[in-house]
């Protein structure tokens, strides 16, 4: 990230970790240091994307009550980069969608067109 991604990352932590609880004894600045470090190779859009779903409770993992561990950001970054890259390949045309294709053999196989286990059933 750059300097100005490390700030804007920086505020979009400091803005989830006012949505959660937090202790009165916890160090704030430690706290940023550390998740810093552990999303400093993301994509800011990314970390963005991930904040965004765990304050809005759409992430499945730990208790939604309280602030995710760096670790558990750093998997639901990681899988906004996954879900971002599958939808830059699927925008480019480069990734059929799997439930049509899929959808698309099993009818075939099922009337019997277009495959071999419909030619060998016809003869």
């Amino acid at each position: 990230m750059t300097t100005a991604e490390l700030q804007q990352a920086t505020k979009a932590l400091a803005a989830m970790f006012s949505c959660f609880p937090q202790s009165a004894l916890t160090d704030v600045e430690m706290q940023l240091r550390g998740y810093l470090g552990a999303i400093r190779d993301a994509e800011l859009g990314d970390l963005q994307a991930a904040i965004q779903r765990f304050v809005r409770g759409e992430v499945r993992s730990g208790n939604a009550q309280f602030c995710p561990s760096s670790a558990q950001l750093c998997i639901e970054v990681r899988e906004r980069r996954v879900m971002r890259e599958l939808l830059a390949r699927r925008g480019a045309g480069l990734v059929s969608s799997p439930v049509r294709s899929g959808g698309q053999v099993a009818r075939r196989s099922r009337d019997g067109e277009g495959d071999a286990l419909g030619h060998a059933r016809a003869d």
